[in-house]
């Protein structure tokens, strides 16, 4: 059960911008390869043992890498949808919908232990994108989601979002408000301003344009230094993906550092003993041992 498929059109796409959303020709094949991939993850599985999962990770880090692709990591440390460092060497863009159920499943099961054995040592970093194809309430969710990032609390109605249970109960007006209540949004005024302004709406169809321009049909889908993955793929495939990213970057010939990120909005931070480095902020809630899927 690794993804949620488009609905035949049910939602809306976002009106194209005035300037071309181009990628060049590598990412035009990435676009391919990523509309295979969707397929792909599915399909029926006819194998006795369960299929493989997509994007294989070879013995060679850099196959199935679309250098093109990894342009799309913003690392803007001042990104309240983003966890970890801007400087991390590993970035996991994810497009993803707060209705699609392996969304939630991939936000309960496998992230939170990714933050904790990567973001929290600086490795990787997390850009969330908002791609809403399931309609109204997908799009107000994502917007909502956005809002809350204006306050310093995206991750907690992220969390709160994704329990177990939250998406039954759907994404009305009121129960946004009570999503954003339960994340410790402080100023529901405000709040509910800001998910209904056009700031809002502009930045949600931005997220969505990088995705249908990437050909992403399914949520949740991902990027990873440059490799799609799509859906909510078994733990392996993650951690397989970003010791590979991680492997490519450090035979690479050092380069000049990146200013570090500021802190995540509403995280919590560790201090380290002195001439070692501070781990990163992490997801309010978010445990700092156990297995994944604790919350």
């Amino acid at each position: 059960m690794p993804a949620s498929r488009t609905p035949a059109r049910s939602g809306h796409r976002p009106a194209r911008s005035r300037k071309p959303f181009a990628y060049g020709a590598a990412v035009a094949a990435a676009a391919v390869l990523f509309g295979y991939v969707s397929y792909t993850a599915t399909k029926p599985d006819d194998s006795a043992t369960g299929g493989r999962p997509v994007a294989d990770v070879s013995a060679d880090p850099d196959a199935g890498v679309y250098p093109e692709l990894e342009k799309l990591a913003r690392r803007d440390a001042g990104d309240p949808l983003a966890l970890g460092r801007a400087d991390a060497p590993v970035v996991m863009v994810e497009y993803a919908d707060f209705k699609c159920g392996y969304c939630g499943k991939f936000a309960r099961d496998t992230e939170p232990a990714l933050i904790r054995k990567y973001v929290e040592k600086g490795v990787l970093r997390i850009e969330w994108r908002n791609f809403p194809i399931f309609g109204e309430e997908s799009e107000a969710a994502a917007r909502a989601a956005w809002a809350a990032g204006q306050q310093g609390r995206f991750w907690q109605f992220h969390k709160a979002a994704y329990a177990d249970g939250a998406k039954e109960k759907g994404f009305g007006a009121q129960r946004l408000e009570e999503l954003a209540t339960e994340a410790g949004v402080k100023d529901l005024a405000r709040f509910t301003r800001d998910a209904d302004g056009e700031e809002a709406r502009q930045a949600v169809a931005r997220d969505q344009e990088e995705g249908y321009g990437l050909g992403a049909t399914s949520t949740p889908s991902f990027v990873v230094n440059g490799r799609p993955i799509a859906g909510a793929q078994p733990a392996r495939t993650f951690v397989d993906a970003i010791e590979a990213a991680r492997k490519a970057v450090t035979t690479e010939p050092a380069g000049p550092k990146s200013a570090p990120t500021t802190p995540v909005p509403g995280a919590t931070a560790r201090s380290a003993a002195p001439g070692t480095t501070a781990p990163v902020p992490t997801a309010p809630g978010t445990p700092a041992t156990g297995t994944a899927g604790g919350e």
